[in-house]
C-alpha cells in the first residue's frame, strides 16, 4: 500500500507520546500537530520535526491533507472536538473518555453511521500486556467458563489540571469498564452503583459530587455474567492501580496488590497450597510492526521528560503502540477498530450512568439501546 494516512495529533501533553508512533508506523505519518499554547507547539514540533503546526483546531480541520485526528485534549473537549472532526470528514482517535454526556456519545455514533468514518476511543487498558495475557488465556480456553470479572482504577488526582478537582470517580471509568466488558465479550445492559465516603468540601462544589469511592455492578447483555468496577480519585489512600481480576472455572488471574509485582494465577483442583502461582505477564511487542515495537517498554522521551503515564501507571502496560497499530490497521483494512464507536459509547455511558445511579441510591440505569451491539 502506497498511501499513508496522515494523523494530526491534537493536544501535546499525553498526545506527544504518540507522535513517533504515527511517524514510524508503516501505514501512517504525523503531518500536523495542534496546541493552543504556541510555545508548547513550537517545542514539540521542533523536537519531533513536525512542520505543520496549528493553534486553532478549526483551521486544522480545514486541512485537506489531514486524514484523521488523534484527540488528546482535556476531557471537556473530547466530545465537541470529535463531533467537529467527523463533520469535517476526518477519522477520529480520541483518548478517554469519549464524552461527558450520554447525548454526545449517541451523537458520535450517529455521525459515524451517517458518514462511514472511523471512530476509536483509545482505551489503554484493553491493550495493556496484562489484559492481552488474560484475553489469550480466555481465547485458548484455559480459564474455562468465565464466572466473574472485576476491575479497579484508583489514583490520587490532587494537583492535576483544573478540570480534575472533584470529578465524579465514575466519569472517568473506562479504564475499569473497558477490560471487564472486553473480557466478558459483551456490552453493558444496565448498571447499579453506590457512592462511599466523602471528599473535601472544597472539591465537592466543582461537580456537586461528594463521593470518595464509587463501586458499580454491571449486568452484561446476553450473558449470565455480572462484573464489578471500583473507582477513586481523591482523599483515598492508595498507590496508583489499574487492576483486572478474572475468575474462571478452570483458572483465575488476579492483579497484584502492589505495582510491578507478578500476577497470581490460580488453577482449580490442585492441592490447596499449589493452587496459586506467581506469573509475569508476557510482552506482546511481537504483534507490532518492528518500527514501533520497542515502545511497549520505552517512552518517546528520556526519563527526565517522561509523561505521567510512565511515572504514574507504568506506561499504561505497553499499550500505546498497540493502540496506534489498531487504529492504523482499521483504516488500512476498512474495518471497525476495537473499541469502535458503539463499544466506546457503551463503556463511557456505563460510567456516566453509574454516577447517576450513585446519586439515586443505587437505582438501576439501563444503557441506551444505540450502544448495544
Amino acid at each position: 500500500m502506497s498511501k499513508k494516512f496522515n494523523i494530526a495529533v491534537v493536544g501535546l501533553g499525553f498526545g506527544a507520546e504518540f507522535i513517533p508512533l504515527w511517524q514510524k508506523h508503516p501505514h501512517t505519518t504525523c503531518g500536523a500537530i495542534c496546541q493552543r499554547n504556541p510555545e508548547k507547539l513550537k517545542e514539540v514540533g521542533d523536537h519531533f520535526g513536525v512542520e505543520k503546526r496549528y493553534t486553532d483546531y478549526a483551521e486544522l480541520l480545514k486541512d485537506p491533507e489531514v486524514d484523521a485526528v488523534h484527540i488528546n485534549s482535556p476531557i471537556p473537549d473530547h466530545a465537541w472536538m470529535s463531533i467537529a472532526a467527523l463533520k469535517a470528514g476526518k477519522h477520529v482517535a480520541c483518548t478517554v473518555p469519549m464524552a461527558t454526556s450520554v447525548e454526545d456519545c449517541l451523537e458520535i455514533i450517529r455521525l459515524t453511521e451517517e458518514t462511514g468514518l472511523t471512530y476509536m476511543m483509545m482505551e489503554t487498558v484493553v491493550y495493556a500486556r496484562e489484559y492481552l495475557f488474560m484475553k489469550e488465556l480466555r481465547d485458548k480456553g484455559d480459564l474455562g467458563k468465565l464466572q466473574f470479572i472485576q476491575a479497579s482504577h484508583q489514583q490520587d488526582m490532587d494537583g492535576w489540571p483544573n478540570y480534575w478537582p472533584g470529578l465524579p470517580p465514575m466519569h472517568y471509568a473506562t479504564h475499569c469498564v473497558g477490560p471487564v466488558l472486553g473480557l466478558a465479550n459483551g456490552d453493558a445492559e444496565y448498571v447499579s452503583c453506590f457512592g462511599s465516603g466523602t471528599i473535601r468540601e472544597e472539591l465537592i462544589g466543582h461537580y456537586n459530587s461528594p463521593f470518595a469511592v464509587e463501586t458499580a455492578h454491571v449486568k452484561v447483555s446476553n450473558s449470565d455474567l455480572s462484573v464489578r468496577i471500583i473507582r477513586s480519585l481523591f482523599d483515598t489512600a492508595r498507590q496508583y492501580r489499574e487492576s483486572i481480576d478474572v475468575y474462571g472455572s478452570k483458572q483465575s488471574v488476579e492483579w497484584p496488590l502492589i505495582e510491578h509485582e507478578p500476577l497470581v494465577l490460580h488453577t482449580a483442583k490442585k492441592p490447596e497450597p499449589e493452587i496459586p502461582s506467581l506469573i509475569k505477564s508476557p510482552d506482546y511487542a511481537s504483534r507490532l510492526p518492528e518500527s514501533i515495537a520497542k515502545y511497549t517498554t520505552k517512552g518517546v522521551y528520556d526519563d527526565e521528560n517522561a509523561h505521567l503515564s510512565f511515572t504514574q501507571g507504568a506506561g499504561h502496560g505497553g499499550s500505546h503502540p498497540h493502540l496506534a497499530h489498531e487504529f492504523a490497521m482499521a483504516l488500512v483494512e476498512g474495518r471497525q477498530p476495537f473499541p469502535n464507536a458503539k463499544q466506546s459509547a457503551n463503556w463511557t455511558c456505563t460510567g456516566i450512568l453509574a454516577h447517576q445511579s450513585a446519586l439515586d441510591d443505587g437505582a438501576i440505569k439501563h444503557l441506551p439501546k444505540e450502544t448495544l451491539s
